[in-house]
């Protein structure tokens, strides 16, 4: 079962007829024989923590699936009442579930989308404030069930422009690609039964910078308007507040404040602070391709 959001629902890797994406990459390579392992894929563009906990998760535990993907939270960042407490109780609610259910759960730490987006660094900086307070808590809670969890938020083909698709907040095929191979290692070294990990030779062409700098010129702030159409007049807020504390020099004060809301969230569900990761990541060699 594939729980989450765009991601998950495979864009930035179209086939004939829709999206593939990492997860269908993924379940090809799972099981004792190739393709032995059917793929439901419940993930929705933009979906919040909030509807895979509440729609999504029903669903799924229905079937009882022997594995769960569970990527999701960067939409909430988007979002004007973004609050990590509903957050943190959506994920703790969804994960814990699904592993007492007896799913191996995956789940991953991601890039935040500002920096992404190369927005400018009032604007970006809360965005990405709020994105590694959801990775803290995805990583804590992955870590409270047991779960196979994966920390890309900075890994380095996060970094590389041929891992995205042109919108920037998508990953390409070669991005999906790479995905997939990072869980199918982890996923190994778990003792999970698995086939050959997924190719990283691409069916389709990688997105050129060229077909990047058009998105972004005649879509590319339509769709972020889009998709912050409650965030927009907030994000200004936040980056007027930035921009104070950056003159001010107490630009650490807005950090201590977010640290001190995610250590809230993760002690009201009885979690621990995350984990630091290995160095280096699980499965980093074979995603470095």
């Amino acid at each position: 079962m594939a729980l989450g959001d765009s991601l998950t629902e495979g864009l930035g890797d179209p086939v004939p007829g829709g999206w593939r994406g990492w997860a269908a990459l993924l379940a090809a390579a799972l099981g004792e024989r190739p393709d032995g392992v059917p793929l439901v894929n419940l993930a929705q563009s933009g979906a919040l923590a909030s509807d895979v906990a509440e729609r999504q998760l029903p669903a799924a535990r229905a079937l009882a699936p022997r594995y769960v993907s569970l990527i999701v939270g960067a939409n909430d960042t988007l979002r004007a009442a973004f609050a990590i407490e509903r957050v943190a109780a959506a994920l703790d609610r969804a994960h814990g579930a699904l592993s007492a259910d007896g799913a191996v759960v995956l789940t991953a730490c991601l890039p935040d989308p500002g920096r992404m987006l190369g927005l400018p660094g009032p604007l970006a900086r809360p965005l990405g404030r709020r994105m590694r307070a959801v990775n803290t808590v995805v990583h804590a809670v992955s870590a409270r069930y047991g779960g196979v969890h994966l920390h890309l938020a900075d890994h380095p083909w996060t970094a590389e422009r041929g891992s995205w698709s042109v919108d920037r907040l998508h990953p390409s095929e070669r991005g999906h690609r790479l995905l997939a191979r990072g869980f199918h290692t982890a996923l190994a070294a778990a003792g999970v039964p698995v086939g050959e990990p997924p190719a990283l030779a691409l069916d389709g062409r990688a997105p050129s910078r060229a077909a990047s700098v058009r998105w972004m010129a005649t879509k590319g702030t339509r769709w972020v308007a889009a998709r912050c159409t409650d965030l927009l007049p907030g994000l200004l807020g936040l980056a007027l507040t930035e921009c104070r504390h950056g003159l001010a020099g107490s630009g650490r004060l807005l950090d201590a404040a977010t640290e001190g809301a995610t250590r809230g969230a993760l002690a009201a569900l009885g979690a621990g602070p995350a984990p630091k990761d290995p160095a280096p990541v699980q499965g980093a060699a074979t995603m470095a391709g």
